[in-house]
């Protein structure tokens, strides 16, 4: 609908129509602003212009109006108003093809990952741990892939600290200290992430990326995957980790693309400060390495958040495409967000931006993309295209008869629990329990026979049962070891992580 005869995206009219070029979205974009002021609008627009030129696109939902993009919209005096000033010609309204998506499985098809696919880096910011137990959360996820135990959910994990942790010994020479402060601080952590609702989304069958890059049979447009994240959002910091994950999921799916005509998928991050907030400093510089490298495998990258300053300026510095709402300035703190934003611009000489910049009325916004040789074009003051899909939620039972229709309800629908961590854990230490009573058994006979032979004393018999249990304990960690890497050692299989220590694909 709103691309013109070069195949340029039409975003905005001020004194001139504003262009987002296709091949420049891989350069990633920001959408600012105060709420209230027009953000959503504009990420609907943007979003349904890559979808109309066959772009598929993922977006994060927070409020939960992004769901009528699967209905038309609908007349009102302020769309005709835009469609009168901005002379649009042959607007319709139209619903855009649609897949939902839920970690929680109630709006959606269920999200799950694993807890070997997010890898101990984006794990330990979850879990708020400490950079020692952060330390010893990676020496858990290398015994286990030097094992072969695959950690697929909650008790895979509890299963394998608390075996480590009782066989710290045995591993320090190889692996590192390990303190048992450090394993129980894990322990108490995975407690609270499972009240959190982590024993829902980790477990199998995982989210497949490739489930994102798909077409309208009909029309060719590309699928908007909208994650509901109404729910996810109430834990800012369980939202903004496994969105960053699914980031890094595509940065290691896709293969260097080069420059192309346009991205092979757009993806949309609203709320965009949860993911820097408090974030320690490895962190901040995988992210930046993240979205730094993704561009050259096709993947534009959005973040929608309040004001530029929540981004951090090594990340803001690679956003070229900008649109920047309405900015309040009521506190210092306030008028130095607005000074910030303004100088982020290549000034205009028909206007002050810093100015400007706090009168712009709802669907306004000043706005700077880049030109086809990657130069920032100069701020225009514009305002923002209607949408042509709905502007509100949907009711639940239109969700629900889309994700039955969906092709994707048989894959992700029932969820699995096959052999793991856990239940090879379980198994070895069965086994080296039975192993220490049949040594038990056999050295209680030995002692009985001795004692006949020899007349021994009853203190001698005594003495005798204490060296068995201590040898039976000695046994235990001796089989659960060997039993384990017996089991590991069947898997065979070679397990290689990237950027986030999330397994390559």
């Amino acid at each position: 609908m709103y691309l013109s005869d070069e195949k340029k995206i039409w975003l905005a009219t001020g004194e001139n129509r504003v262009y987002l070029e296709p091949s420049m979205a891989n350069r990633h974009g920001l959408i600012a602003g105060a709420t209230g002021t027009g953000k959503t609008v504009t990420l609907k627009v943007i979003a349904e212009s890559f979808s109309d030129m066959g772009v598929p696109v993922f977006l994060a939902d927070i409020k939960g109006d992004l769901s009528g993009m699967c209905e038309a919209g609908a007349e009102n005096k302020h769309i005709r108003r835009s469609i009168d000033n901005m002379h649009i010609e042959n607007f319709t309204y139209t619903p855009y093809p649609v897949r939902f998506f839920d970690v929680y499985g109630k709006k959606g098809h269920p999200v799950r990952t694993t807890i070997s696919d997010m890898g101990p880096e984006l794990l330990g910011r979850l879990l708020a741990l400490s950079d020692v137990q952060c330390g010893v959360l990676r020496i858990v996820f290398r015994i286990a892939d030097d094992k072969g135990l695959l950690l697929l959910d909650l008790k895979d994990l509890r299963s394998m600290v608390q075996h480590v942790g009782d066989n710290a010994d045995e591993y320090r020479l190889k692996y590192g200290n390990v303190l048992p402060q450090s394993i129980g601080a894990i322990q108490r952590a995975l407690l609270s992430l499972e009240d959190a609702g982590g024993d829902i989304f980790f477990g199998e069958p995982m989210l497949d990326i490739r489930d994102w890059f798909r077409w309208d049979e009909n029309d060719g447009r590309g699928i908007m995957n909208i994650l509901e994240c109404s729910e996810l959002f109430q834990h800012p910091l369980l939202y903004s980790t496994f969105l960053l994950w699914m980031l890094s999921e595509l940065y290691e799916f896709l293969p260097e693309a080069g420059d192309l005509e346009k991205p092979k998928i757009a993806f949309f991050f609203d709320e965009a400060h949860l993911l820097f907030n408090d974030a320690p400093k490895a962190l901040l510089e995988k992210v930046e390495q993240v979205v730094r490298l993704i561009r050259s495998k096709g993947v534009s990258v959005w973040f929608i958040t309040q004001n530029p300053s929540d981004v951090p300026e090594s990340v803001l510095g690679q956003l070229g495409n900008r649109v920047q709402h309405a900015l309040r300035a009521y506190t210092p703190n306030e008028q130095r967000a607005v000074r910030y934003a303004a100088r982020s611009f290549r000034s205009n000489p028909a206007f002050d931006t810093e100015r400007t910049l706090q009168e712009l009325a709802v669907g306004e916004a000043l706005v700077s993309v880049l030109d086809p040789k990657g130069v920032p074009t100069v701020v225009e003051k514009a305002g923002i295209l209607p949408p042509r899909s709905s502007m509100n939620a949907v009711a639940d039972g239109v969700i629900e008869s889309v994700v039955k229709a969906s092709p994707l309800s048989v894959k992700y629908d029932k969820p699995l629990d096959r052999e793991s961590a856990y239940e090879m854990l379980a198994a070895a230490r069965e086994e080296a329990e039975k192993a220490a009573e049949r040594q038990a058994e056999e050295e209680r006979k030995q002692a009985e026979k001795e004692a006949k032979a020899a007349a021994k004393t009853t203190s001698r018999s005594t003495s005798a049962k204490k060296t068995t249990r201590k040898k039976s304990s000695s046994v235990v960690g001796k089989a659960v070891s060997s039993t384990v890497s017996s089991m590991g050692r069947e898997i065979g299989r070679q397990l290689i992580r990237g950027l986030f220590g999330t397994f390559k694909k």
